[in-house]
């Protein structure tokens, strides 16, 4: 697909994109741009922590239910 662009075709579209937002805002683009990776990564980390207790507690009281219902048959 992008076989047919050139290093320096790269180049001056990069010459061009920074002539027309200038370093400060891609600079600030940048930044943006890695808080909300950052973000997003600690969401899907936290996320997986939490599916991980779920399915503990999950796994718990299904556990506790079948030892309540062993206790019943054997009475």
């Amino acid at each position: 697909m992008l076989s047919g662009i050139g290093l320096w075709q790269l180049l001056i579209v990069l010459a061009i994109v920074i002539m027309l937002f200038g370093t400060k805002r891609i600079r600030s683009l940048g930044s943006d741009l890695g808080g909300a990776f950052k973000g997003f990564r600690d969401a899907v980390k936290d996320g997986e922590k939490n599916s991980k207790t779920e399915q503990d507690d999950q796994a718990a009281l299904v556990s506790s239910d079948m030892e309540k219902q062993k206790d019943a048959v054997r009475s």
